[in-house]
């Protein structure tokens, strides 16, 4: 009864060790913010200020701004948030990224992940996809057509790259600053084909593939590797410094073009989270407290329908056979030491 108790517990203990370690990455997003590498806003001169925007420290991103839409017509609702951009930058250059041209882009600097490029089930993966590689490519800002711009970004020009901080995990790829061929955005776009999966609904199949929850993982993948030169360091854009007050450098405008009706299961679950924590452990227990009823009417039991459960099982009865075999080798040396002493 023990040793069924003990493999019992061993074989519980091996599944969820390995459900945790494939899941490690993502439950340390829930408790690693990026603070160590935060942007604060003491670093940053005010919008209107006299003092220079670079704020004393040497320009390293250049004046370039990203953005993609499916081709040059953009939505009405979105055209003020791109001329916004445009008449606080007139000094960048600026490059919209069409399907057209991000294919022709892919096919000539990186023909190696055309097949994976053409591949994506969904539109927005590729316009995920071509963010990063023309940051690694040509470094710059990009910038989402639905952020719009409040401030001049010079400021920003001066760390070798940035992201800004979601909430309640992660980081997002809606607006990222670096420059040409930074180590994380070398090893972003080199993970992409490793990352192309289905995972049912459409949401976390983007999510998952080349949208923020891809990013959250490599960025986590990126610092936990080891110490960090202060060049090759990702600074994060926490919401304050992002959208949320008038000297923030962005602000919100409609958005969301992508997303279908599987996307309003997975906001409910982002704001139910702590519940749904609750929830999976209970089931987990349910699910513990029913195969150890099992394997104890089953297995470990006498009676009849146990004992012919056991008998379908090759393992058992190997198990049985040479615990059998043992015993019926013990009775013939105990029946022959009696013959013996009966003599």
């Amino acid at each position: 009864m023990r040793k069924g108790i003990l493999i019992f517990c061993l074989v519980n203990l091996c599944t969820v060790t390995y459900l945790v370690y494939n899941v490690w990455t993502l439950l340390s997003l829930l408790v690693v913010t990026g603070a160590d590498d935060a942007i604060s806003r003491a670093e940053l001169p005010g919008p209107n200020s006299d003092a220079d925007l670079f704020n004393g420290r040497p320009q390293l991103i250049p004046k370039i701004i990203h953005q993609t839409y499916a081709n040059t017509s953009l939505p009405k609702h979105w055209r003020d948030a791109q001329q916004s951009c445009l008449d606080l930058h007139e000094d960048y250059e600026y490059k919209l990224w069409t399907d057209k041209s991000a294919r022709e882009f892919i096919a000539s600097e990186y023909p190696w992940f055309l097949e994976t490029f053409d591949g994506y089930q969904f539109p927005i993966q590729r316009a995920d996809a071509i963010r990063y590689f023309v940051l690694a490519f040509y470094g710059g800002i990009y910038i989402d057509l639905d952020d719009g711009c409040q401030r001049r970004l010079d400021p920003l020009l001066t760390y070798p790259a940035w992201v800004r901080r979601t909430l309640p995990t992660g980081i997002s790829n809606d607006a990222m600053g670096s420059v040409p061929h930074h180590p994380f955005f070398l090893k972003v776009i080199d993970s992409l084909p490793r990352y192309d999966r289905s995972w049912i609904l459409p949401y976390i199949t983007v999510m998952g593939s080349t949208g923020p929850l891809f990013l959250s993982v490599i960025w986590r993948h990126y610092n936990s590797a080891g110490p960090v030169e202060e060049a090759d360091r990702v600074r994060v854009l926490f919401p304050d410094e992002y959208s949320k007050h008038s000297w923030s450098f962005f602000r919100y405008h409609i958005g969301n073009s992508w997303h279908q009706k599987d996307v309003q299961v997975i906001l409910w679950m982002s704001r139910n989270w702590i519940f749904l924590t609750f929830l999976g452990f209970f089931t987990a227990g349910l699910v513990f407290t029913g195969l150890w009823w099992a394997y104890g009417r089953l297995l470990l039991s006498g009676s009849p329908k146990g004992q012919q459960f056991r008998r379908r099982l090759p393992f058992w009865r190997r198990f049985s056979s040479k615990k059998n075999d043992d015993i019926s080798h013990y009775e013939l040396l105990r029946h022959y030491d009696q013959d013996r002493l009966e003599a």
